[in-house]
């Protein structure tokens, strides 16, 4: 983090990040000495509600981080910004989005948890359009505009207002990672799986070291006593109570206990009660730690594709048997009436036998067990992540595969990314063809 008084003294001349969060009530005018450098400009967790009409003067600003400030009106002079391609503006007070603040090059808007109850038809102009984070709004609903999008790949409409999904949202050819949980027009989750869901006593957890933290919650591993029994270490994890990109984390705690038994899935072992801040929680299986994350998460250079080190490589038989678990645990959800959302490689954990398990349902929404278009549709989005993934997989097998077998698999990867989404397989389908294979 840098500081006013650095940026005063004019000891960051020829920075290409700022990252100030200060107090800010106002927009530091030294922020334009950095003109003929400054590409990324982070302003988050200040107290500013405007922008000065002249910020295009920063002509190599590519990326905006405003969020955790006080703007009710996204500021109509983001859209003279002709680099401008990523927004941020999480957690303000935004009531109004003017076509005049979206520019002509947007490529990733981020929205989320903020009080908007409309968007400009403009939006859907924008051809570059790619990653669309709208959680935590009042939208009722979206511009038919955005049918001309064919770039977008994901979108966050969660805890809005929205009654139903439009057809052409269904149609989107580009579209991968779709999250809707806690709108009026989503299926409930299975009542009787909630239910049957045990409840763990808090007071016979026993937290030790902290493995993890997400947008959603924070994981612990942890000793579980119980009356009578061993010991047994276990994963607790707690939930945070406000919204985060993907959507609540209360949805994603009951997505987690809905989705059930798979081999592939991480288990719960069921719900913490008697939390002495009353907050939620689920105790879960322990991952072993030869357990990894497949990839890293979307920089802001690859916007929606993750990201591997340089030297990841697999052997055929790893790389096939992670997409089997994979698409096996997707076919599994689907099955239960649940979307994953967020099917990528930074959300799979795997060991170098190519066991793996599918994590993090912060994306995840329910959906109708029913055979109807529209249920078709949601789970044909999701095999299109997977043939991204399944794609990324291939890329990187170093040994073990035939010509014949590659050309197989590539035509699979294929026909799960094709752009007639009702024309891609299903799961089933997929895993028939991985066995194949």
């Amino acid at each position: 983090m840098h500081t006013l008084a650095q940026l005063r003294a004019g000891a960051l001349a020829g920075l290409k990040r700022l990252d100030l969060s200060c107090g800010l009530t106002e927009f530091p005018r030294e922020i334009f000495d950095l003109a003929d450098s400054l590409e990324v400009l982070n302003l988050s967790g200040n107290a500013l509600s405007s922008l000065p009409d002249d910020l295009h003067r920063l002509t190599h600003l590519r990326v905006l981080f405003c969020s955790d400030n006080q703007f009710r009106e996204l500021p109509a002079c983001l859209g003279q910004c002709a680099q401008l391609t990523m927004i941020g503006f999480k957690a303000n007070r935004l009531e109004r989005v003017p076509a005049a603040a979206l520019p002509p090059l947007l490529r990733w808007l981020i929205l989320t948890d903020n009080c908007i109850s409309e968007l400009p038809s403009e939006l859907g102009e924008r051809p570059h359009l790619q990653k669309l984070m709208l959680a935590g709004n009042h939208l009722q609903s979206l511009p038919a505009s955005l049918s001309q999008c064919h770039q977008l790949e994901l979108i966050r409409i969660a805890a809005n207002r929205l009654t139903e999904l439009p057809q052409w949202l269904l149609t989107l050819p580009g579209l991968a990672w779709l999250a809707y949980a806690g709108n009026p027009l989503e299926t409930e989750a299975d009542a009787a799986a909630l239910e049957a869901t045990p409840n763990i006593p808090w007071s016979q957890l026993h937290l030790q070291q902290q493995l993890g933290e997400g947008a959603s919650g924070v994981i612990h591993q942890a000793l579980w006593v119980q009356p009578s029994q061993p010991e047994r270490k276990v994963a607790v994890k707690l939930y945070k109570g406000h919204m985060t990109s993907d959507g609540s984390p209360l949805h994603e705690m009951n997505a987690c206990i809905t989705a059930g038994l798979h081999p592939n899935l991480i288990k719960v072992e069921g719900r913490i009660v008697g939390h002495p801040q009353a907050q939620a929680g689920l105790v879960m299986q322990l991952i072993e730690p030869s357990y990894r994350n497949l990839a890293a998460l979307p920089s802001l250079a690859s916007c929606s594709r993750d990201v591997y080190a340089d030297d990841t490589r697999f052997s055929a038989a790893v790389a096939l048997r992670i997409a089997s678990g994979i698409a096996s645990a997707a076919a599994h959800l689907h099955q239960q009436g649940i979307t994953h959302g967020d099917l990528y490689g930074h959300n799979t954990l795997w060991n170098e036998h190519g066991d793996c398990l599918l994590g993090d349902f912060g994306a995840a929404s329910f959906h109708a067990t029913s055979d109807t278009l529209e249920t078709r549709a949601l789970q044909r989005i999701e095999v299109r992540a997977f043939g991204i993934l399944l794609g990324e997989l291939l890329e990187r097998i170093d040994s073990g595969l035939s010509a014949e077998r590659r050309e197989r698999l590539m035509d699979l990867q294929s026909r799960c990314c094709q752009p007639d989404v009702l024309s891609r397989p299903g799961f089933e389908e997929v895993e028939t063809a991985l066995r194949a294979a």
